[in-house]
């Protein structure tokens, strides 16, 4: 499939910023230029224009139209794709993806905004290079400890980790159109060896992986809305259901839901990671039998 109608468009404009055809001041085509110019509709132009201010290369002046913001640097020093990619990461640690955009990256890292793109062609390779980046810092031995499913626990939990670190990442993931990020491809393969020795085929094989990775995945798909929880109010997950007790027991006296209100007065642990140990285990249980079968 190829690149989205916007994405063409940004592209093209890009180009032609960073050959001198325009220049810091010049204005970009307005949304009807490009309907025109690239037979697109006007939702697509204006998505192009949004797309375009995201990522610095232009900003819009009243009363002048959408112009081109500004020079990218002859010289950018010792700016690198590695030290993009890690400004990139520490942002979206810090802040969460949507606070991560080109212009703020630049001025993180001190440098003109079209001077990312020497290193980073847009903001999705961004993306897809912070992904492999991430998942890169997993160290998997090269033999497999004890069998497949001490392969499956090591992996999973070497996974949950990198999650854990980057609260971004799970929500960045797609497993209908994964991203081609060679340390996951990596990883795959790591976990498919895992079942040498025993009846399972490839296709059994990486329905198990992607079983597990969807798993621990859809755990910490919780992560970074948790995250942005916390930066917006400052408290943590126990000190806010400490404000919800009285709210909790109105609710639960209301509906005569008894089993609820006995699990919350004895305690009960709604922690992620309380979760992801106790599902863990269960799906390594239930697929004992199936591999031992084959």
């Amino acid at each position: 499939m190829g690149e989205a109608p916007y994405r063409q468009i940004v592209a093209e404009v890009r180009r032609r910023i960073e050959a001198g055809e325009l220049r810091p001041g010049d204005r970009v085509p307005s949304a009807r230029a490009i309907t025109r110019e690239w037979g697109v509709a006007i939702a697509t132009a204006t998505k192009a224009h949004a797309a375009l201010r995201e990522e610095g290369l232009t900003v819009s002046r009243p009363g002048v139209g959408t112009v081109v913001a500004g020079p990218a640097p002859r010289h950018d020093g010792v700016l690198s794709h590695d030290r993009v990619v890690a400004a990139a990461i520490a942002i979206a640690d810090r802040h969460g993806m949507a606070e991560l955009t080109m212009r703020r990256l630049a001025a993180d890292l001190g440098v003109a905004t079209m001077s990312l793109y020497r290193h980073v062609p847009g903001r999705d390779d961004l993306i897809l290079a912070m992904i492999d980046a991430a998942i890169g810092t997993i160290r998997l031995p090269r033999r497999h400890p004890g069998g497949w499913r001490a392969a499956l626990e090591l992996a999973a939990r070497q996974e949950w980790a990198v999650f854990q670190r980057h609260p971004w990442l799970a929500p960045s993931l797609s497993l209908t159109r994964p991203q081609m990020a060679p340390n996951g491809v990596r990883l795959s393969e790591w976990v498919l060896a895992a079942f040498d020795g025993t009846g399972l085929g490839l296709d059994e094989r990486m329905y198990v992986q992607l079983t597990l990775f969807t798993f621990v995945r859809g755990v910490a798909s919780a992560l970074e809305p948790e995250a942005e929880a916390v930066r917006e109010t400052g408290l943590t997950d126990e000190q806010w259901l400490s404000t919800q007790e009285q709210q909790f027991a109105t609710l639960l006296a209301a509906h005569s839901m008894s089993r609820f209100r006995r699990l919350t007065a004895d305690g009960f642990d709604f922690s992620l990671e309380r979760l992801f140990e106790f599902g863990l285990a269960r799906l390594l249980d239930g697929l004992t039998p199936f591999v031992e079968s084959r």
